[in-house]
């Protein structure tokens, strides 16, 4: 028994699953689908869609439903004239027939392996499609055959690349039936192996495929700039500016995020940047004298003013002893989310103070998305946060989960702490380089 491949058109994509299952079973594979005939006012729009099935299970849905064997829809209607970027591939004749005998062994354990080794056998059968032989290697036609030849290759490479990406999650309908094209399978398993919220994916995916011109669709690489814009601009992040009234930042956060090595990054960078500004530090973490004692060291070698509230009413006191600083930055007690006395504690300080204080929360990029939840519910809970401080780019490789919790909180981010280096490793949060990490993992800047 063999491989089925079974090509049939449809004017409605909602259609494409119902009539799979009711034409082939629910074994059979939905390969791709594409749209090979534009909507006019007068004339609906037309799907193909290549199916793939066993023919032993295809002979098995045909006995339990008494149904005829489903001829092969000859696609008769003429595709629009292709656009600069889309993919042109012929799968008629030999590369079709690879394409067959490739999935005549997704069953077998090396599948993957298997496949890839074909392209060896593709290029034989190209070879013979394109009369290679028949050429004379001396004429200048020549070159231009073997040009284009080259270009053949590497487009077919490219589409058996999509089509072994597919194979690690086959079935269409495991996809909340959203259908996943062959060019979309690559940016679809980077996405899901980033840690990104399973309902966040599925509703970009599904906003990526149906919304995209058709013209970018058969282009990975076009996928692949549509879908980057897309998660870019679904993430606030704030951008610096210049500071023209006095500025008081309070990090808040966790124990264990580097909330005070952060701050001791900013102080640097507010102190001694591009843009100076006569700098100050408050801190109001007593309980860690190590902590306490750290700061108060980067402060002595950045020669910075340092002052340490100890009770809520002390705040206003320091801001008052530090007025003629352009930026202050408040340290303050490290805690777990569940710890509400601390909470408490940081919230009462607030209270007691009439200064406009942003309040930044700190966080950990190697935390998992339900922790961060957890975190940023239960500080928000106590106090209003502003925005969003992320550290330790350097110590994961999964980016996900901090864009989920973005996208459901939806507050700012402001810096990135990106490494342990003291003053240099911070850089203001750009929303273009979170999704470069969330699709290809973190990068160190050259």
């Amino acid at each position: 028994m063999g491989q089925l491949i079974h090509t049939f058109t449809v004017e409605d994509t909602e259609e494409i699953i119902p009539k799979v299952k009711q034409d082939f079973g629910d074994e059979a594979m939905i390969v791709t689908h594409k749209q090979i005939k534009a909507k006019t006012l007068t004339q609906k729009p037309l799907y193909e869609v290549v199916v793939a099935i066993d023919e032993k299970d295809y002979e098995e849905h045909l006995k339990k439903t008494g149904k005829t064997p489903v001829k092969k829809v000859e696609n008769t209607a003429k595709p629009k004239a292709k656009q600069e970027d889309d993919v042109v591939l012929d799968f008629s004749s030999a590369a079709k027939d690879v394409r067959a005998k490739a999935y005549a062994n997704v069953d077998s354990k090396n599948k993957l392996d298997n496949f890839k080794k074909r392209l060896s056998e593709v290029s034989s059968e190209i070879n013979k499609v394109t009369n290679f032989n028949e050429l004379n290697t001396n004429s200048a036609e020549y070159d231009k055959k073997i040009q284009s030849f080259e270009k053949q290759i590497n487009k077919l490479s490219e589409k058996v690349g999509l089509i072994v990406d597919m194979m690690w999650e086959s079935k269409s309908e495991l996809r909340n039936n959203v259908i996943i094209p062959p060019e979309f399978a690559t940016i679809y398993k980077q996405a899901k192996e980033s840690g990104m919220k399973e309902e966040h994916l599925e509703a970009i995916m599904k906003a990526t495929v149906e919304n995209m011109p058709a013209s970018m669709k058969t282009n990975p690489e076009a996928v692949y700039r549509y879908f980057h814009s897309l998660l870019r601009n679904m993430l606030p992040c704030r951008a610096e500016t210049e500071i023209k009234k006095q500025k008081i930042m309070m990090l808040v956060g966790p124990t264990g995020v580097g909330k005070t090595t952060t701050l001791a990054k900013l102080a640097f960078r507010y102190a001694y940047g591009d843009k100076r500004y006569k700098t100050g530090i408050i801190t109001l973490d007593t309980y860690r004298i190590g902590a306490v004692e750290q700061l108060f060291q980067y402060a002595k070698m950045m020669k910075l003013p340092i002052i340490d509230s100890i009770e809520p009413k002390d705040l206003d006191e320091a801001i008052k002893t530090l007025n003629y600083c352009e930026v202050i930055l408040v340290d303050t007690i490290g805690n777990s989310q569940y710890d509400q006395s601390k909470l408490a504690k940081t919230k009462e300080f607030l209270s007691h103070s009439n200064a406009d204080i942003d309040v930044n929360l700190v966080i950990s990029a190697n935390t998992k998305l339900e922790d961060l939840m957890e975190i940023y519910n239960n500080f928000s809970s106590f106090l209003d946060i502003d925005t969003i401080i992320i550290t330790k780019f350097d110590e994961t490789k999964v980016f996900g989960n901090i864009f989920s919790l973005i996208y459901e909180i939806n507050k700012p981010i402001s810096f990135f702490s990106i490494g342990q280096e003291v003053p240099d490793d911070i850089e203001p949060a750009s929303s273009d380089f979170l999704v470069k990490c969330v699709l290809e993992g973190f990068k160190r800047k050259e």
